[in-house]
Parts: C-alpha cells; sequence; structure tokens
C-alpha cells in the first residue's frame, strides 16, 4: 500500500541515492584507472559451473548513474502525469522492471546474462506500448517487438559462434576476433541496429510513441534505443579494420538524414521528437563506426539529458492542452506556459548544438572529428545535411507549438500547475546547461587535437543557421500563404513518410504471407481437408446411420412381406 502511495517518492531517494554512488564510483574507477569484475560462482558440479559475471569500469558504471539519474526524475514526473489512472501502481511496476532490466544489460561482460536484459527491454517495452489497450497501440507494440526481435535473434546466434572461443565473456575477447568471426560480428552488428532502429529497422521508433510519455522520456534518452550503442561500445574492439564498419556508416548516415528530413514534414509532437532521437542515435552510430567509441559514448550521455527533458517537457504541454498532440493545434505556449517553454527552449538548443549547451560539447567534436577522418563525400554530405535538417526541424517546432499565433480555440485553460512535473523537468534543465561541460572535463582531460580549415571549421555553425532560417521562415509562409506542398504531393509523402519504411516493415512483409494464408485456409479448411476430414466424415456418418435407423423402424414389415414371398415360392414348388 505503502509502495501505491508513496512509489514516485520512494523511487525518487532510492534510484537517486543508487546514481549517485555509481557516478561516484565511476569517477573513481576512471581517476585511478580501475575496473573491477566480479564472479560469482552459483553452481559447480564436476568440471561444469555456472558464474555470473559483473563488470564495473568507469563506462558501465558512469552509464548506470546516467540512467538511474534520469529514471528517478521519470518516475517522479510520472507521479503527476499518471495520478488518476487506476493501473498506476501495475505502471510503477513496469517501469521500474524497465530500469531493473537496462541495469542488468550495462553490467553484463557476458553474452548469456546480456540477453536477459536484451529480453527483459523488449517485452517491458511490448507491455508499455500497449499500455493504454486500443487497436492503434496493439499496432505499435507488435510491430515493436516483432522488430526487435530480429535482434534477438542475432544475439541468440552470437552465443552459439561465441561457443567457439570456450565462453561467452566477449568483452574480454572482442579484440581478438579476426577474420574467422566476420559472421558473428555481422550478428552483433544486425542486433544493435535492431535495437537502436537504424535503416531498415526504423519503423519502431515513432510508432512506440503510443507508449505514456514518461516511457518516451525514459526510453529514448538512456534505456532501450540505446542498448544497441552501448553493445556496440562493448564490442568495438572487434570491429575495427572490418568491412562492418563501413557498412555501418554508411547505414547510420542515411538514418540519420532520413530521420531529420521525415521530422519536417510530421505534425505529431512525440513523432517529431522520436524521430530527432533517430537521427541522434545516427550521429552515434556513425562515429562509432569511424572508430572514435569514448567520443559516441560522449554522445550517448549529453543526448540522454536534453532528450529526457525534452519528452518531459512536451508530456507537460500535451497534459496541459488536454492530450492534443498536434503541433498545428498549439500556438502561443510561451504566453501560457512561460517556464515549460523556457525549459523547452533550452533542449531544443542543446539538441541543435547551441554553444555551452550539453549538446555542444558532444555533437560538434563529433562532426569536427568526423570532417577530419577518411570519409567519402557522401558520408560528408549526409553529415553537413542531417546536421542543418535537425536546426530546421526544431526551429518548426518552436515556431507551430511556442511562439506562432494560438489555435487552441477553446483549449486556452493552460496553466502550468503540476509541481512535481515541473521539479523534474527544472532538474534536468540544469542536466541540459551543465551536463555536457561537466561529463567533457571528466572523459576528456586531454584535449583532441582538432586540424581544419576555416571552412570545414565554421561549417556546422553556417549549416545550423541555414537550417534554422529556412525552418523558420518557411513556416511563416505556410501560415500565410496557401499551400504548395500538395503540387508535389508524391514527394512529400515519401519525405515524410521516412521512405515508406512504416509500410515496407508492415504490410509488405505480411501481404505474401497473409494471402498464402488465406488461400490454405479456402483451398485447406475450407476445402478438401473438410470435404475428407470431419465435415465429410460427419456427412458420411449420418447418412450411414440415417439407412440403419431406416431398416431398424422398418423391419417387422419387412419380415412379413420375406415370410410372403418365401410362402408363395414353396407353394409354387410343390404344386
Amino acid at each position: 500500500m505503502l509502495w501505491g502511495v508513496y512509489s514516485h517518492l520512494v523511487s525518487l531517494v532510492f534510484l537517486g541515492f543508487m546514481s549517485f554512488i555509481f557516478i561516484c564510483l565511476s569517477l573513481v574507477s576512471l581517476n585511478l584507472g580501475l575496473s573491477y569484475v566480479i564472479e560469482w560462482d552459483i553452481i559447480s558440479l564436476h568440471s561444469s559451473s555456472i558464474v555470473v559475471t559483473l563488470v564495473y569500469d568507469w563506462i558501465s558504471t558512469l552509464f548506470l548513474g546516467a540512467v538511474l539519474f534520469i529514471s528517478c526524475m521519470v518516475m517522479y514526473y510520472s507521479g503527476d502525469y499518471m495520478h488518476g489512472d487506476k493501473s498506476y501502481n501495475r505502471f510503477m511496476y513496469l517501469v521500474f522492471a524497465f530500469v531493473l532490466s537496462m541495469g542488468a544489460l550495462i553490467i553484463s561482460p557476458n553474452l548469456i546474462s546480456i540477453l536477459l536484459g536484451w529480453d527483459g527491454l523488449g517485452l517491458i517495452s511490448y507491455v508499455l506500448v500497449i499500455y493504454y489497450q486500443n487497436e492503434k497501440s496493439a499496432n505499435a507494440g507488435m510491430l515493436t517487438v516483432l522488430s526487435n526481435r530480429v535482434g534477438d535473434v542475432g544475439i541468440l546466434l552470437s552465443i552459439s559462434l561465441l561457443f567457439a572461443l570456450g565462453g561467452w565473456n566477449f568483452i574480454f575477447s572482442s579484440e581478438y576476433l579476426g577474420e574467422n568471426f566476420l559472421l558473428l560480428k555481422m550478428f552483433m552488428c544486425v542486433a544493435a541496429m535492431t535495437k537502436s532502429a537504424q535503416i531498415p529497422f526504423s519503423a519502431w521508433l515513432p510508432a512506440a510513441m503510443a507508449a505514456p510519455t514518461p516511457v518516451s522520456a525514459l526510453v529514448h534518452s538512456s534505456t532501450l534505443v540505446t542498448a544497441g550503442v552501448y553493445i556496440l561500445i562493448r564490442f568495438s574492439g572487434a570491429l575495427e579494420g572490418s568491412f562492418v564498419q563501413a557498412f555501418l556508416l554508411i547505414i547510420s548516415c542515411l538514418t540519420m538524414f532520413m530521420a531529420g528530413l521525415g521530422a519536417n514534414f510530421e505534425f505529431d509532437l512525440k513523432k517529431i521528437i522520436a524521430l530527432s532521437t533517430l537521427s541522434q542515435l545516427g550521429v552515434m552510430m556513425s562515429i562509432l563506426s569511424l572508430g572514435f567509441v569514448d567520443l559516441a559514448f560522449f554522445h550517448l550521455l549529453t543526448h540522454a539529458l536534453f532528450k529526457a527533458l525534452l519528452f518531459m517537457c512536451a508530456g507537460m504541454i500535451i497534459h496541459s492542452v488536454k492530450e492534443y498532440q498536434d503541433i498545428r493545434n498549439m500556438g502561443s505556449l510561451v504566453v501560457c506556459m512561460p517556464l515549460t517553454s523556457v525549459c523547452m527552449n533550452l533542449a531544443n538548443l542543446a539538441l541543435c548544438g547551441m554553444p555551452f549547451l550539453a549538446g555542444f560539447y558532444s555533437k560538434d567534436l563529433i562532426l569536427e572529428v568526423a570532417f577530419m577522418s577518411e570519409i567519402n563525400f557522401l558520408s560528408f554530405l549526409l553529415y553537413s545535411l542531417a546536421t542543418g535538417l535537425t536546426v530546421c526541424y526544431t526551429f518548426r517546432l518552436v515556431f507551430y507549438s511556442l511562439s506562432s499565433m494560438c489555435n487552441m480555440s477553446s483549449m486556452m485553460l493552460v496553466s502550468e500547475s503540476h509541481s512535481m512535473m515541473m521539479s523534474g523537468i527544472l532538474t534536468l534543465s540544469v542536466g541540459a546547461v551543465i551536463g555536457g561541460s561537466s561529463l567533457a572535463w571528466i572523459i576528456f582531460p586531454e584535449s583532441y587535437m582538432i586540424c581544419l580549415s576555416v571552412l570545414l571549421k565554421v561549417l556546422a555553425l553556417l549549416v545550423s543557421g541555414v537550417g534554422a532560417l529556412i525552418g523558420y521562415i518557411v513556416n511563416m509562409v505556410s501560415v500565410s500563404w496557401d499551400p504548395k506542398v500538395l503540387g508535389s504531393y508524391r514527394y512529400v509523402v515519401f519525405m515524410g513518410s521516412m521512405w515508406f519504411m512504416p509500410v515496407l516493415s508492415t504490410l509488405s512483409l505480411s501481404r505474401l504471407s497473409l494471402n498464402w494464408g488465406d488461400s490454405f485456409f479456402k483451398v485447406g479448411d475450407k476445402g478438401w481437408s473438410e470435404y475428407f476430414g470431419g465435415e465429410g466424415s460427419f456427412l458420411g456418418l449420418v447418412s450411414s446411420s440415417g439407412y440403419l435407423q431406416f431398416s431398424q423402424e422398418n423391419m417387422i414389415l419387412t419380415y412379413m412381406k420375406s415370410f410372403l414371398v418365401w410362402i408363395i415360392i414353396v407353394f409354387f414348388i410343390f404344386m
């Protein structure tokens, strides 16, 4: 009973305390260069033993501290957001189990135990996506869980291939996997691509927005979608020098470009933020494929801070405007919700890479290191375009929801009366401002040596400025002018539907099997098997029993007729 009433407070205290411990442990580990490996021998029988291995180095402890910090804020925020929900206790238990699964995945160096956390994330994410129990949520949940099952199969096949090394602690042997283990590397890459929603598995990420907003804040910042990136960070030693890196680079660059393009044509508030997550996951994957593991991990942490803040601000807005999510039905929220608007602008500017906010320290460094690396022209072009598109859709979102004229008509009773929600938002706002610089000082005590021309040095700011200008002016024009996009409707649908990815992931995959199933059902179940099977046998028995019943009911008449016939025959014989 106490958990039901005070679950958000218990979560705040417990998870916040554990976050503080793990962050302190990571600082000690980073300062002294220590890693702690704990092995627990559960069962030892003859020459076989079952051992649970846990690894605590600066990467796992820092990431776990960040996950627990964001989780405690999200669960405290949920205490107000989900207040009055009849399944509130179940929701809090599910979110806590979700965090527990992510923690098991982070601290495990063993593929068997990683599979427990990996499958736990997939199962609980399905339950949370279908939380509202309607048709849209059911479809989104099925797409989510079936897409992630592909990655689960990749992990299972990797477990079988690692058997050749005599153990499943891949973290200790990943640097020694040569060309003989190319198939293993491909399976791990595919598993990470499904969990982090890279092309062609991108459709499930916007669909998963059917879950409650606190779940979206947790999933898109530090848990489910970042699991794939984290696995590849741990497995990065095995990928060096293989063609898997080049494959991952082009896929991730295409993903961040596709997501940025799609967000500029989207009108659902949560889906815009989800597509921005997809774009940033592409950034992490791309810099990881170039071999800069520490930069990918750095961006993973800074992105978690401002993306959780962005979703919590979006949840505050949706909660206040009576559950509307279409940004065309908002406007002038800066007047009605000034504090939320300030925090949301902070998160948006951090996402764009505004200097001295959290996103700037990681994103700008990633772009400069990528431009300095030996990448091809296509990757360079996609990096530049994706950066501009990020700022473009961010300013479009700001224009429609915060600064344009009010379109809410009867929904003008908008206020910031939710103190618990605002507490979580303000706490994460501090992280979005100072988190990037703090993490930069901790992770990179020695600066990167960046050597670029003046044009490449200012290219990120130049592209961002052009994207901001286009994003704001085009939407100002679209409000006062007739929509011109209808003239090129096909191209708009193509770009705004993630290159038909949702259709290709659902109808295109299922149409053939459904048509075959329908044909087999008609020919088999309703056809020959019915004729020769149960229905045919039943009709045969019915007709046979009818003949038998007829003969039994007319038995005396038959005997009398046969007796008369025999009398006549005998009479004629003796005549």
